[in-house]
């Protein structure tokens, strides 16, 4: 087995005066868990369909477990698996149908089939619930019998496009246990998501925005290597007066109530927690303590992304108010923001696999 599944040198797709992905350079490791992190409309779901066949790159090349993308796009297909956001699911039949349905399609041989549905049952936890029609199944059964059908043929890479958006919390969790699993078999999963506590289950990260791959290795690494911001939380008698003063002070980069706590992430690498609690209560601030803490993944990637647009919206929110509200940043789990045409404004034109 070659030690990478997937490689990729300056891949890019461009829709017309727009690039969605732009000189992208990939390198997933067989048989780990890769963590594809970003907002709305940063190129994540491209970069899928291009590795996955669908699309085809405006420039770049890349192999998948060794297809050239741009020469045998169809050779690709029938040796993934590929779950998108709207997994194509057939209402009608059941879930024991579909994935016969899908055996077939992937041209699972007929005497392996029946035994093949079975395991996948089991797999996806769907026992019980093979002959209710798919349009009757839970959120959480849905997308496991979507999982379950894109695993149906036994790929070595499966390819995972925010599979738990809209999905409640136990169904996550649950979700992610399957994921992990495939893994632990020796599937290379790589899945796309803006949640960032599940980007913390990942082995490696790679953070894309506005097309382009920011920062990429295991959360440690880019911790310890990528990321070298202060990151402090506070407890002060004032919350919103605090987070007011620390919006103000060029050397905060970003700062959040965290339930009962101020998190601040310091964009001067020699400012210490002493000097937080130093700066409030010198504005009249009682501060009850402030430390430093470990960075999570939020942090990492509020700290990489575009800190023009977080000027911008503080502006905004104290244009309309005189008593402006604790600013909310724009990367909270999930990440919002517009949806660009590099990712929602291509499915008109292209189509969605």
């Amino acid at each position: 087995m070659t030690e990478f599944a997937v490689v990729t040198q300056g891949l890019t797709r461009r829709f017309g005066r727009l690039t969605a992905v732009d000189h992208l350079d990939l390198g997933v490791r067989a048989g780990e868990l890769y963590g594809f992190l970003g907002p709305n409309g940063a190129g994540k779901s491209t970069t899928l369909r291009m590795l996955c066949g669908i699309l085809e790159p405006s420039e770049g090349n890349g192999t998948v477990l060794g297809i050239d993308l741009r020469r045998e796009p169809e050779r690709v297909k029938s040796a993934i698996g590929y779950m998108s956001q709207k997994f194509s699911l057939y209402d009608d039949l059941t879930a024991e149908e579909n994935l016969t349905f899908y055996a077939r399609v992937y041209m699972v041989p007929r005497a392996e089939r029946e035994s093949r549905v079975a395991q996948m049952v089991r797999l996806a936890d769907l026992v019980g619930q093979e002959t209710k029609r798919a349009a009757f199944l839970s959120g959480g059964y849905r997308q496991r019998l979507a999982l379950a059908c894109a695993m149906v043929h036994r790929p070595r890479l499966v390819f995972l496009d925010e599979p738990t958006a809209g999905v409640d919390p136990v169904s996550r969790r649950n979700f992610w246990g399957l994921i992990r699993r495939l893994v632990e078999e020796g599937i290379t999963v790589v899945v796309t998501t803006h949640y960032m506590d599940e980007a913390e289950l990942c082995d490696t990260l790679g953070f894309i925005y506005q097309g382009r791959l920011i920062a990429q290795g295991t959360p440690a690494a880019i911790k310890s290597e990528t990321f070298k911001k202060p990151v402090v939380e506070a407890e002060t008698g004032d919350l919103r007066r605090a987070l007011d003063l620390l919006g103000e002070w060029d050397a905060v980069e970003e700062a959040l109530r965290a339930g009962t706590r101020l998190r601040v992430i310091l964009a001067d690498e020699g400012l210490t927690a002493e000097a937080v609690a130093g700066y409030l209560r010198a504005r009249g601030v009682a501060v009850v303590w402030a430390n430093e803490v470990e960075p999570s993944v939020e942090d990492l990637f509020v700290s990489f992304v575009d800190t023009e647009r977080k000027a911008r919206l503080r502006e905004q929110l104290r244009a309309v108010s005189p008593h402006p509200a604790p600013l909310v940043p724009l990367t909270s789990s999930p990440l919002p923001g517009g949806e660009r045409q590099g990712e929602g404004g291509e499915d008109r034109g292209e189509g969605r696999a």
